[in-house]
Parts: C-alpha cells; structure tokens; sequence
C-alpha cells in the first residue's frame, strides 16, 4: 500500500511545490519598484495639480529611456491639459538636462516646482540643485514615491512567464496523452521548426508576403500544421503496426524533421511577414492576457474533459495501462496509438506557429532541447513514464513549475551551466518519485 505522505505528495505535491518556490522568488527579488511609463505621467501630474493647483509653472525632466519618453509625454499633456505653465520639458542624458536647467536659470520666470521621472530624480543634479544651479535653489523635486515589490510578482514578469511557457505547456498536452497511452515521443521539438518554417515560408511564397491577407495566413499555418500531424500519424503507424520502440521511431523522425526544416529553409531565418502575423504569439485582447496564454488555457480545458468524460480519455488509460487487456475489451488499440501520437505532432504544430509568431519569423533551430522540457513538464507533472497514470492539469502544473524555476533563477542571476543542472535534477527528482509510487 502506498505510504498516506507519497499519496499526499502524488495528489497535492506540485502545487506545492509551486507555491513555495513562488514564495521564495519573490522573497529573493524583493526591490525597490516605481511607477513609469503612461500610468507614472498621469499619477504625478493628479499629484501636483491636487497639491499646487493649476497655477503653478512646471519644469519637466525626464531620462532617455522609452519609459521615461512616455511619462515625460503623457505628464505633459496632462498638465497643460488642467491649465498648469510647463516652462521646460527635457527628456535625455543628465548633460542634457543641466544645458536645459541652466538655460531656464537665466530667465526671469523660473519654474515653481521640477517634476521628475524617477531615474531622473536619482541624478546627482537634481539632488545637489542649489549648489550645481544656485538661482534654482529651493525649488522642489517632485517624483512619485517608490515602494518595494518583488520583481518576480510584477505584471509584465508574470505575463511573461505565462507568454514563455505557452509552446512548452500546449505541446505537453499531446505529449501527457501519448506517455499515458504507454509511448513517448522525441520528434517535437524538430516538429516546432518544421512547423514555424513551413508557415513562414508559405506565407512568404504563397500569400503574397508583408502583404498576406488575414486569412490566407490562417490557412498557410494549418497546412503547417496539418504538416506535422500526419508526420504524428506516420510515427504512431510505425509504433502500432511494426512495433518498433517508440523511442527509436520518435528519435529517426526528430532528425527528419530537423532535416526537412533545414532543407525547407536553406539553413536560413525566414523573414517578410505582416506586422498582423504577430496577433497571436504577442497579442493580448483579452483584459491583457496574451492571445497564445488564452489558446493554452482553451486547450487544457479542452484535453481535461477529454481524457476525463468521454469514452476515448478512458481508452486512452485502458492502452497505457495493459494494451492487451484493452484488446480484449474490445478497444481499438491501433485507433488510440494513432490518434495520440497524431495529435501530439498537430500540437507540437501549433507551437512552431506560436513561437514564428513570437518571434515573426521562421527557423530551423527553433524548438532544440523543448522536447527534454516537454517530458519534463509531463513528468513534473505526475504522469507515470510506465503509462496508464496521469492528468492533464497535473501536466499544467509541471510545466508552470518548470517556467517559475527557470524565470527565477534568470531573475536572481544564477548561470545557465546551473539552470540545466537544476533542471535535470528536478527530472531525475520526478523520474524516482514515479518509481517509488510504481513499486508501492
């Protein structure tokens, strides 16, 4: 009987696990945090009209950077908007900021207050202003308050990770179905550069370029896909009517794969395609979650009652767990093999059109090594390498283990070299829990 703690780990661990090592990054990138860009232009300008009222004169420094450009922008406007003089409005380096200062200290009608992007406030100029500027002497600095946050928990990080997983996360969907059928399947990662290069390239080819029209992308990116099925199919009918190892079978179709992408392309990135190609790898329609994360969730809901109310998800059990029991069942083993390996291929399909999407190109080294962080999303996971034993949203949950492991360890600095050794640790981890609930 299996002990009542490996039970608990089997049903609960994962999500466990995961909320304690989003605790701990967020602990570990705790920061000092502001806010910039539209939203920080906007909150200053509310803060300095409701304390100073709109017939103060306002001189605005900004940074060079992008957010700083924005905020310097959108204050701007919304001051001059609530009837308040900008007498200044500098946006570069600290040099350029003091040439404008000290142009402004020549003038008679000199600035009530400095309003100041956050990195420029940070600037020594504005700190020592009396001593660097005299005449400017006793005007006030104004910028909005900071406030510590860890960096891991930030929206942009957070969206990240879930736009990052989305490829891995949809492909462990076939691929949680084929290893609880009892197989496995190598070739998706080649299959992710088969499909971003033949999407690409019929877009390119086929449909007129940068000036592809909305549908016929549609339709070159399931050809694509399609593409990529029936080489599933083709595996999945070497494994079921040969009985060749699925591990040898996906192994030779990965390098095919690989290698047709790599024909296809001429070993080169394929580019010139619509700026509305980009829709779904780095859209976001939906209350600012990306369009990809949107697919990803539509799709596990989709798998989970799959395997979990229809007559095929307990079929697809019935294989993994005794094939010949199955048989005798009346279960068409043939039809099931085919079927997940199939689907395994259109999804790793799917993946190639998001990630050419992500990246709005297309290339014969996309997907290397996602094949290793696919199984090790399914087997994070729970399911069971012997077959017969899994769930979908025990998959989801793996794979959402894998991106915080990875995201975090990114954000704390750790090297690359330790990232896949961690990685590998955390396989070899799951590999001997599946053990130890197999023997028990």
């Amino acid at each position: 009987m299996m002990p009542r703690w490996l039970r608990l780990f089997s049903n609960h661990g994962m999500v466990a696990v995961l909320v304690l090592l989003c605790a701990f990054y967020s602990a570990a990138t705790l920061a000092e945090q502001n806010i910039g860009g539209a939203a920080g232009g906007e909150a200053l300008a509310e803060k300095i009209i409701h304390e100073r009222g709109s017939g103060v004169r306002v001189a605005i420094v900004a940074g060079s950077g992008a957010d700083d450009g924005v905020f310097a922008q959108v204050l701007q406007d919304k001051l001059v908007e609530a009837g308040v003089q900008v007498v200044l409005a500098v946006k570069g380096p600290p040099r350029a900021a003091r040439l404008a200062l000290t142009k402004l200290d020549s003038t008679t009608a000199g600035p009530d207050v400095i309003a100041a992007s956050y990195s420029a406030s940070r600037w020594s100029l504005l700190a020592h202003l009396d001593k660097l500027l005299p005449k400017l002497a006793g005007i006030p600095v104004v910028r909005l308050p900071s406030y510590v946050w860890p960096n891991f928990l930030r929206t942009d990080n957070l969206l990240n990770i879930a736009n990052q997983i989305a490829v891995i996360a949809i492909i462990a969907i076939g691929m949680t179905l084929v290893i609880v059928s009892g197989g496995i399947d190598l070739s998706v990662g080649s299959l992710i550069a088969l499909s971003a290069v033949l999407a690409t390239l019929l877009i390119r080819d086929a449909a007129n370029a940068e000036e592809a029209a909305p549908g016929a992308m549609v339709l070159c990116c399931l050809a694509a896909i399609l593409v990529c099925a029936g080489v599933g199919l083709f595996t999945g009918a070497i494994v079921t009517y040969f009985a060749v190892p699925p591990f040898i079978v996906t192994l030779g179709m990965m390098l095919v794969a690989g290698g047709l992408a790599e024909k296809l392309s001429a070993n080169q990135s394929i580019y010139h395609l619509p700026e509305s190609f980009v829709w779904l790898g780095r859209g976001a329609d939906l209350a600012g979650i990306p369009n990809a994360v949107v697919l990803m969730g539509l799709l596990y809901v989709t798998a989970h009652v799959l395997m979990t109310r229809t007559t095929l998800g307990r079929y697809i059990y019935a294989v993994g767990g005794n094939a010949e029991a199955a048989r005798l069942s009346g279960v068409r083993v043939e039809r099931v093999r085919l079927f997940v390996y199939a689907l395994c291929a259109a999804l790793a399909g799917v993946g190639g059109v998001i990630m050419a999407s992500q990246l709005k190109s297309g290339a014969p080294t996309y997907g290397q090594m996602y094949e290793l962080y696919v199984i090790a999303a399914v087997v994070v996971g729970g399911t069971s390498l012997s077959g017969g034993e899994g769930r979908v949203m025990g998959t989801l949950i793996g794979a959402l283990v894998i991106a915080v492991i990875r995201n975090g360890m990114n954000l704390t600095g750790v090297e690359s070299s330790w990232q896949k050794i961690v990685l590998g640790s955390i396989i070899v981890a799951a590999v001997l829990v599946d053990r130890l609930k197999a023997r028990n």
